[in-house]
């Protein structure tokens, strides 16, 4: 009677683990988001937190509050301006989307109006886009949506400079919050 052979197949051994290697593991990852990553970032799982800029809610950060969806190269955030944002500057290039209100924007000096449906957008500049948000109803926030693709952002070496923070921020700085 013969004897029959088995062919033993061993587990090939992980391979070291190196810049080349986690470059495909990273792009691997990456592709996975893509096809099965969660489609929805619910506003229950996010918090709005008093920053020097105002009320800021982020549902995407560029990777580093959700990760587990597509489109990490994205933040977004909602920003409710009760009376005035702060102010800053940096490179430009965001789309914010006027979800509820009216207010105005003062850009690079230039008052530019706004209300709810409506489309402000900062220009590109590499010399940086001074801006500050202002709600005009004392009775109700203004809300808006902001996107900002990280990739262009860091393309152009973006950098934030708070030139004033937001009276809200500054008032519980000053009581020790």
């Amino acid at each position: 009677m013969a004897e029959n052979e088995r062919t033993r197949v061993r587990e090939r051994e992980a391979p070291q683990l190196n810049s080349y290697e986690m470059g495909l593991e990273r792009d691997r990852k990456w592709a996975e988001r893509q096809a099965t990553g969660r489609i929805v970032v619910r506003k229950s799982e996010t918090v709005q937190q008093l920053m020097r800029q105002g009320h800021l809610r982020f549902y995407l950060d560029a990777g580093r509050n959700v990760l587990d969806t597509p489109l990490q190269n994205w933040s977004v955030f909602t920003h409710e301006v009760r009376t005035v944002s702060g102010k800053h500057r940096h490179q430009g290039g965001l789309v914010i989307h006027v979800i509820d209100g009216r207010g105005y924007s003062v850009v690079d000096g230039e008052r530019v109006d706004w209300e709810k449906g409506d489309l402000v957008l900062l220009p590109l500049k590499p010399e940086r886009v001074e801006h500050q948000h202002f709600n005009l109803d004392p009775e109700k926030p203004a809300l808006w949506m902001a996107f900002i693709h990280q990739g262009t952002r860091e393309y152009l070496a973006s950098e934030v400079t708070q030139t004033e923070p937001s009276p809200e921020w500054k008032a519980q700085q000053d009581r020790g919050g």
